[in-house]
């Protein structure tokens, strides 16, 4: 079958798609930025086509000719996800209708009877619906956690379990969740693709086990050999206060945590189990939580992690980190210029060497010494040329990591620091004349070490990171 994937980039999208190619079908990946798949083991097997579900042409495009819609999209990350949702899901049933579509696959949660909802739970349930009603028979399937290595609600608990051998806990780790391997998941959704013509309808999916969130803490201790967690109830840590904690202790950002959390709050456990009238469970059975827990952790000490939550981002990524699961800060900076973008982009590609970095010049001076003196490259490298880059030369104490020109530049730190760090800086015209800059530091923390480095240094980001943007366009505006 023809099978076009919304979400191709995300964290379930990016597992699915070489799934249906096995499978035998024809992919159609869809990117609002395709550059983000150019890297993937399967690229050369699909077609790739530029399509963001907010615009009505594009994805008129993008379903144009298909058999099978996948809709695998949600704005979790944006305060205004709901709204965002709901006019995307309209705008993909509405196209998936005119074009003739024979079927919408969609992966949402599971939720309670007679409760009222988080926002999170709400919206989920709202695109359900919407696409159920869109006059393209449906299949929406609902689940709970989902467990597999690079997974948000895998991440929260495997950081929480590992870095905090006892814990403060708030209510909800009592309540029953079912959760679901992501290899499960993935059968699930390639066999909705054959299901009976005229199906309209969701179904609830989950694994073998029900368990409260404390017993999954306590056996994914067990099942990593780590010592038995100490935890501690108490009953005024809310939802929020949680989430502040596991931005801090984990990778999982406030804004995805926040909405993950508040479904805590409710019990989402599986009403019924039709599905498997229709969709036979996979060969050997559903995958029991210790099997799922022991099957990410084997692919993490491997490197071998094909997604992760943040693949999703619609922002530039760095390379993802060896140990698959380690955390990325960022510090984003974004300006408009009335420079256009060809303007600044020269300015950003005749950054360092002599023209320095447009920041504090003290600052990055003693920087450099500092580092000089623990061994490192420094300030002292320089470059090649004052006006032209080339992937791979050094600069400074940064090494060209990645040269898109006219649009992005990312470097990667050589400097002694306990981590990684990489320096984002992007060009893009904007609407209405001038040009977009963007700039975005990201670190990833090895040990303790490297969280209070980046902890020690945040205050100075402003005078740093803001003076460079500053600089940059006001550059850029002195050139045009």
């Amino acid at each position: 079958m023809r099978c076009v994937v919304f979400g191709a980039t995300g964290y379930i999208g990016g597992r699915l798609v070489p799934e249906l190619l096995r499978a035998g079908h024809t992919v159609r990946a869809v990117a609002r930025n395709p550059v983000k798949l150019r890297d993937v083991p399967w690229r050369d097997r699909v077609e790739v086509v530029a399509a963001d579900v907010s615009d009505a042409e594009s994805v008129a495009g993008a379903v144009d000719g298909q058999e099978i819609v996948y809709y695998l999209v949600h704005a979790l990350n944006r305060r205004d996800f709901v709204r965002l949702d709901r006019e995307s899901a309209r705008t993909v049933g509405e196209a998936a209708a005119k074009a003739g579509v024979g079927r919408i696959i969609y992966l949402g949660g599971i939720t309670p009877d007679g409760e009222e909802l988080s926002k999170h739970l709400a919206s989920r349930a709202e695109v359900g619906e919407i696409l159920l009603g869109s006059g393209v028979p449906t299949i929406v399937l609902r689940a709970a956690i989902i467990l597999g290595s690079g997974s948000a609600s895998f991440e929260m608990l495997r950081y929480l379990t590992e870095r905090l051998p006892a814990m403060i806990t708030p209510r909800w780790v009592h309540n029953r969740v079912q959760p679901i391997a992501v290899r499960d998941v993935l059968h699930y959704l390639v066999h909705a693709a054959a299901l009976p013509a005229g199906l309209n309808r969701g179904f609830d999916i989950g694994g073998p086990d029900v368990l409260t969130y404390l017993q999954m803490m306590r056996r994914y201790a067990v099942v990593s050999g780590l010592p038995r967690r100490a935890m501690f109830p108490v009953p005024v840590l809310t939802p929020w206060l949680s989430a502040q904690w596991v931005n801090l202790v984990t990778p999982v950002p406030r804004s995805i945590a926040v909405p993950l959390i508040e479904s805590l709050v409710h019990e989402v456990v599986c009403h019924e189990h039709d599905i498997v009238r229709h969709i036979p469970d996979p060969d050997g059975g559903l995958t029991h939580y210790e099997r799922a827990i022991e099957l990410a952790l084997t692919r993490i000490r491997n490197s071998d992690v094909p997604t992760r939550w943040s693949d999703a981002s619609a922002d530039p990524q760095p390379l993802d980190p060896e140990w698959s699961g380690g955390s990325l800060y960022e510090d984003v900076r974004e300006r408009h210029t009335s420079a256009d973008a060809v303007t600044l982009w020269k300015v950003i590609e005749s950054i360092g060497g002599e023209h320095g970095w447009y920041s504090f010049p003290l600052a990055w001076s003693v920087r450099g010494w500092i580092d000089r003196l623990a061994g490192g490259a420094g300030l002292r490298r320089g470059r090649r040329d004052p006006r032209y880059l080339h992937t791979g030369e050094a600069l400074d104490w940064w090494r060209v990591e990645t040269l898109d020109r006219p649009n992005l530049l990312r470097l990667k730190a050589e400097m002694r620091v306990p981590g990684r760090a990489w320096l984002e800086l992007s060009a893009e015209p904007a609407e209405g004349g001038g040009a977009t800059y963007r700039q975005r530091a990201v670190f990833e923390p090895h040990g303790l070490a490297g969280h209070l480095y980046w902890k020690g240094i945040s205050p100075f980001h402003d005078v740093v990171f803001g003076g460079m943007a500053r600089n940059i366009t006001g550059a850029a505006e002195g050139e045009g």
